[in-house]
């Protein structure tokens, strides 16, 4: 299974992004999506999560309202899309997969993509 993150770049303050997600699987169905991000000089910290469905999903209390996860099964993608970023967005994103049951550990995913920078400027 390889993912492939794309889609980062730099924004203003108060602007968007859309981070996407490329599975090459053919469990594509199978699996939680979920993107993680690593600030500058932070640990991985979950950000979102939606499940094998597609119809379940988790935010964390920062992306919540701000951010939507969603699962594209007509093309193996998932994609995060960001709104009203904040210089505290900045960070390293990276999505990851797993079958079975939800999950906001990292060390629970199996899978995961390069990771994808996203720079917010004040």
């Amino acid at each position: 299974v390889q993912l492939q993150a794309s889609g980062g770049g730099l924004v203003q303050a108060g602007g968007s992004l859309t981070l996407s997600c490329e599975v090459s699987s053919n469990s594509f169905h199978m699996y939680n999506m979920a993107w993680f991000r690593q600030p500058p000089g932070r640990e991985r910290e979950f950000v979102a999560a939606v499940g094998a469905t597609g119809g379940v999903f988790d935010y964390d209390h920062a992306a919540s309202g701000r951010f939507t996860i969603a699962k594209h099964r007509s093309n193996n993608t998932c994609t995060l899309q960001m709104d009203n970023l904040q210089p505290e967005d900045t960070a390293v994103y990276y999505c990851a997969a797993r079958p079975g049951l939800w999950s906001r550990k990292k060390e629970d995913y199996r899978y995961w993509g390069q990771g994808t920078l996203v720079t917010v400027s004040s």
